[in-house]
């Protein structure tokens, strides 16, 4: 097995995590708060997973996924020099790094875009940018759902996928591990087929997964060359059917869920940058049961920073609504109050069974009961030699159990 078939992804946005200005003026611009993640390398390591994904750690105008330079770590967060002794903390502790690439579009204060816009349409980086010359307001980028901060790539310009494949492999060969594509969805699954290859040349064994938030995600993985792709819809049955009570979803779902694992192995969460927390939507106890899901079925799991501390946090359609699912972490894991240790606990069980039983990786599921509040399924190993059998219920207070293929329990909340 590679060792991405072992991966198991603690999923943290750096800009939040350490407390970096996010729409306002640096007062610190000397700080070197990078610094404040590697402290937490060891909770990655207690925890039990084996990679941290983070989130943009590039120069940008805000909140990281406007970059203004892929080349430089973004001054909030310090250097080069201090990624560097990021990632060597990480790989000394066998932790891997996943960097999260923003190749959709760049922001608005990007150099490229006044460039582009100085020199005209006859300019030589006129197609680096998707631009209206003929709008009656003068020429207008093209921008990404609207946001005009975030200006638009021309992915049928040649020069953009050199330009990608430069940053990918500059950061791979600095010791990341793999990327996550940002807004995958909206990018031509034809440009990753030339990018990839070309960085896969000088780094056969980094992972790439792309943002796919709907629609055909085979078809994209085969189209694109990508190794994977976040399954939101796997994330959706999971919250929806603890929420509503409702686990008819979640059995449809998974059904699905087993025929993607035919062709690719999808990247599983139950909570992320993007999302209201688990524990807000479902509440503190189905939480829990969220996470036995998550790490009892096939996929690439990822646990987003303080889903397994039981933090909650409301994602708002406004300025600054991400703000309560990005937050701060302590100076120190040994912070920690008595209340995220018991939810710590729980989550580090079920880490260990995890990893305790590799072939998940790829695992299916078949239904043994389903009603509305009760369900039981068996996951099964691809070479059909191994099982686990588990049993979520909330008829009343939510409950979940997980035995072996020879009965015994394995882990109970």
């Amino acid at each position: 097995m590679g060792w991405t078939e072992h991966a198991i992804w603690w999923h943290v946005y750096p800009l939040g995590a350490v407390g970096a200005p996010i729409r306002t003026p640096d007062v610190d611009p000397a700080a070197h708060r990078l610094d404040r993640l590697v402290p937490w390398l060891d909770h990655v390591q207690r925890l039990g997973t084996n990679g941290v994904l983070l989130g943009p750690v590039f120069a940008s105008s805000a909140h990281g996924y406007d970059t203004t330079d892929h080349l430089r770590i973004d001054p909030r967060l310090g250097t080069d020099e201090d990624f560097d002794a990021l990632v060597a903390a990480a790989h000394e502790r066998g932790l891997r790094v996943l960097l999260d690439g923003v190749f959709n579009h760049v922001g608005a204060e990007h150099p490229l875009v006044a460039q582009v816009l100085a020199e005209g349409r006859d300019g030589p980086r006129a197609g680096f940018l998707r631009v209206d010359w003929d709008h009656p307001d003068g020429p207008r980028t093209a921008d990404f759902e609207g946001h005009r901060a975030l200006v638009a790539l021309n992915h049928d310009d040649p020069a953009v996928a050199a330009y990608v494949v430069d940053v990918m492999t500059h950061w791979l060969a600095r010791g990341a591990d793999g990327w996550r594509l940002d807004a995958a969805y909206t990018v031509p699954p034809e440009f990753w087929a030339r990018v990839l290859p070309q960085v896969r040349e000088h780094h056969p064994d980094t992972w790439i997964v792309g943002e796919v938030i709907h629609g055909d995600y085979a078809g994209v993985v085969a189209a694109s060359g990508m190794d994977s792709v976040t399954q939101y819809e796997l994330w959706k049955a999971i919250w929806s059917s603890l929420l509503d009570r409702n686990f008819w979803e979640l059995d449809h779902a998974l059904a699905r869920h087993a025929a993607l694992l035919d062709t690719f192995v999808p990247q599983t969460f139950v909570g992320n940058h993007d999302v209201t927390r688990i524990a807000t939507r479902v509440g503190p106890q189905a939480a829990v049961l969220a996470h036995v899901v998550l790490m009892t079925v096939g996929g690439v799991p990822s646990v987003y920073y303080g889903d397994e501390l039981g933090w909650t946090g409301l994602k708002e359609d406004r300025e600054g609504g991400d703000d309560a699912v990005r937050p701060a972490l302590p100076a120190s894991p040994d912070d920690l109050g008595d209340d995220e240790r018991r939810v710590l606990h729980l989550h580090q069980g079920l880490v260990a069974l995890r990893r305790q039983h590799a072939w998940l990786h790829t695992a299916r599921t078949s239904a043994d009961e389903l009603t509305n509040t009760r369900y039981r399924y068996t996951s099964t190993s691809a070479d059909g030699a191994h099982r686990l059998h588990v049993e979520l219920d909330v008829t009343d207070a939510p409950r979940a159990v997980v035995r072996d293929g020879d009965g015994r329990v394995l882990f109970t909340v």
